[in-house]
This record gives structure tokens, sequence and C-alpha cells, in this order.
């Protein structure tokens, strides 16, 4: 039933559209949340980066519950709760009730990559779980993308307040079709016996794996592995948050784009990032199909993606505005590159699997504190520097370099890791 994992990784996909549109949208509307709220530089940036605490403090208790109460429940619950906080946004009256709306929003968001992380591996084998984690990942680019025309328009058409109405409905059409078509392939009444027990033998090649029971959470944290992904991923979401929170704003200000200008040209780094994601999972599938180990495979893709990615250092330094964007989109290229296999390392080294999820949780908590630091640094950094971005992406571009290095000596080899003798 292999159309089956296509149709569970696909409403992933849409999920996280709807996902990072509505953590967008503010992105595209702050100009007129500025003016009609009166917020500084430094007010947005702490409404910007309200949506990351809430969002990595609930990263590991939301991860526990995936895993222990599954998917189909808690991915519904996120995604509801979200979108009624994205619609919430709406009533807002000043910075207080704006900043009490996104730490809202970040609640129910932070169960949505650990759930696409946890139907990866439920419905894939490892030989074609980083294609999929792309594909999922993918939506976040689409959303993003997407943000900028469409909240444009909606923004141009009805005003700022009415475009988080129409954005937040979607995630509820979305919940009622994942209530009707998710299950795990245990209670899918379309897979067979016999096509449960071989993706079941797929999914890693330790054969103990299957039978071994979860670990806790603090005997999680005693792995090295553990702490480099986190630093990894924190590297990486540091550049990669400058895309969802201030980039719309760095062409306002910096490249003095029009609203129509972001609707067309704002949109390039993220379309031409989307097929590179989904290249990477690829790539990294195929090399352990021809013989690879998993940690070739996707240390290979891990490394390299980080290494280009530190080129979004260069981009306020020119005055070329194509050479800017071109930056721009080759950095968020190569990290989308590498996010498809930083989505595929949960599977690869959990210890059993009911830790995957609280894994990826573990490792996209740390993520998101750069979600925090980017989006209040800048805005700080702006306030100081009187507009300047040279600061915040030189120091992005370096973060980049230093999470290559941490997947290439830190992270060790990609295999589920021992369980723990006690403790």
């Amino acid at each position: 039933m292999s159309h089956l994992r296509w149709q569970m990784i696909a409403l992933c996909f849409v999920a996280n559209i709807i996902n990072f549109l509505d953590r967008s949208n503010l992105a595209v509307a702050v100009p007129h949340i500025q003016a009609d709220l009166h917020l500084s530089p430094a007010m947005t940036g702490l409404a910007l980066s309200g949506f990351f605490w809430t969002y990595a403090l609930m990263q590991i208790p939301v991860g526990w519950m995936i895993d222990r109460f599954g998917v189909r429940k808690c991915l519904a619950g996120s995604v509801f709760w979200w979108s009624l906080f994205t619609a919430t946004t709406s009533f807002v009256s000043g910075l207080p009730s704006l900043l009490g709306a996104r730490l809202m929003l970040g609640v129910g968001e932070a169960g949505a990559l650990p759930g696409f992380a946890k139907v990866a591996f439920n419905w894939f084998p490892r030989t074609e779980r980083a294609l999929a984690s792309s594909i999922f990942d993918s939506g976040s680019r689409v959303g993003s993308a997407l943000a900028l025309p469409v909240v444009a328009w909606l923004v141009a058409t009805v005003g700022w307040r009415q475009s988080f109405i129409w954005t937040g409905t979607l995630g509820i059409v979305w919940v009622g079709v994942w209530l009707l078509l998710y299950r795990d392939p245990a209670e899918h009444p379309k897979m067979t016996p016999q096509a449960r027990a071989a993706l079941a033998q797929s999914q890693t090649s330790h054969q103990e794996f299957n039978t071994t029971p979860p670990v806790t959470l603090r005997q999680l944290l005693r792995y090295r592995t553990i702490w480099g992904m986190m630093f990894g991923f924190f590297c990486l979401n540091f550049a990669i948050y400058f895309f969802i929170t201030w980039f719309p704003s760095y062409l306002i200000q910096a490249r003095h784009f029009s609203l129509d200008d972001i609707k067309t040209y704002g949109m390039i780094p993220a379309l031409i990032a989307i097929p590179f994601g989904w290249i990477g999972g690829f790539v990294s599938d195929r090399m352990i199909r021809h013989g690879f180990t998993a940690t070739q495979a996707r240390k290979t893709c891990l490394v390299g993606g980080m290494l280009v990615s530190c080129v979004i250092a260069f981009a306020p330094l020119t005055n070329s505005t194509f050479a800017a964007l071109a930056l721009m989109a080759i950095s968020y290229s190569a990290l989308a590159f590498t996010a498809a296999n930083v989505w595929s390392l949960p599977g690869e080294v959990s210890p059993s699997p009911g830790n995957v999820a609280s894994i990826g949780a573990l490792q996209n908590c740390a993520a998101n504190l750069a979600g925090i630091g980017i989006s209040t640094f800048t805005g700080v950094m702006l306030t100081i520097t009187h507009g300047s971005f040279i600061i915040p992406l030189g120091l992005a571009g370096a973060l980049c370099i230093l999470g290559a290095l941490s997947y290439l000596f830190v992270v060790g080899k990609l295999e589920p890791l021992p369980a723990p003798t006690q403790g």
C-alpha cells in the first residue's frame, strides 16, 4: 500500500504550509501593524520573538505526548489550537495582546514538526525517510513563499486584521480532513498484516530496535549525539528564521521594495529552496540504497548544506539588489537541503520507536531558541545601528559554519543509541 504513506506525508506537507503561513503572516503585515499599534523596531522584535518562546518551551512536553498518546489526536489538537490563536490576532489592540496571541500560537505549533517526523517514521522505511522528511519540511518554504503574496493581497484587500482570520480558518478545515483520513499503519484498515510486518522490518537495520522500551528524557540528554543534533539545528534555524521573521522588512528597509515588489521578488528565495529540500532528501536516501552508511549519507548532506548556507553573511555587503537576492536564494536552498536530513535523524538515532517524536522535539526546542535569538537580536541591532542588517546576517553566516562542524564532529555514528544501563 505504498500510496497510503504518500497520502499521509502529503497531509503533513499541507499542514506545514498552513503552519508557516500562520507564523509568517505577522512578518508580512509588520509595517501596517507597526503603524496602527505604534510599535518601535525593538517592540516589533519582541512581538516576532514571542512565538518562539512558547514554541521552544512546549517542544519537549508535546513530543512526549505524541510518543505517548499517538500522533493522530495530538497533531489534530495542535493545529486546532494554533489556528484559533492565529484568528485571535485580528483582535489585538497593542503590544501586550499581540504578544499574548503570539505566545499562544507557539504553544499550538510546538506539536507540528515532531508530529510530522513521527508520521514519517511510522509510515516510511529508512531508505525513503529523508525524502519523506524533505516533503513535509518543504511545506515551510511553500508556506513562507505563499505568505508574501497571499498575506500582502489580504492586507491590501481586507486589512491586516481580517487576514489573520482567513489564514486561521485554513487550519480548522485541515483538522477535519486529518481526522477523517489519518491512521497509524497498525490501525489502518487498508494495511495487511504482511505489509505491517514488512514496514516494521524496514524501519531500522537493528533487529532489536522494535522491542526496545523508551528511555527517559534525562537519559536522552546524556548522549553527545543528541547535543550535537540540538546545536546543529540551532545554527541552521538561526539563519533560516531570518527568512520567517525579518526578511520582508529587510527587503523594504534595506532594499527599498514596495509591497507589490515583495509579492513577486520576495518569493524568489523560498521558491528556489523548495526543490533543493527534495533534492537533499533524495540524494541522502539514494546514497543509502547504493551502499553508503546512514552516517556517510546523512552527514555528507548535513555538512555540505550548512557550509554553503553561510553565504547569507555576504548579502548585506553588496550594493546590488540582484546579487543580494541571489545570495539569499543560495543560502535558503542550502538550508532546505540540510533540513531534510535533520528531520531524518530522530529515526536514525532513536533507541526505540517510543522516542522518535521526543528526540525530534529536543532538537526542535534548541532550534527555536535560535528563532528567539535572530528575531530579538535583529530588532535590537537595527535600533543600535539605525537600520543595518550587517551584524545579524554576519552572525547567521558564522553559525552556519559552526553547525557544519557540530554535525561533523559532535554528532556520532548514526545508528540507534545504546540503551543506558541505569538512570
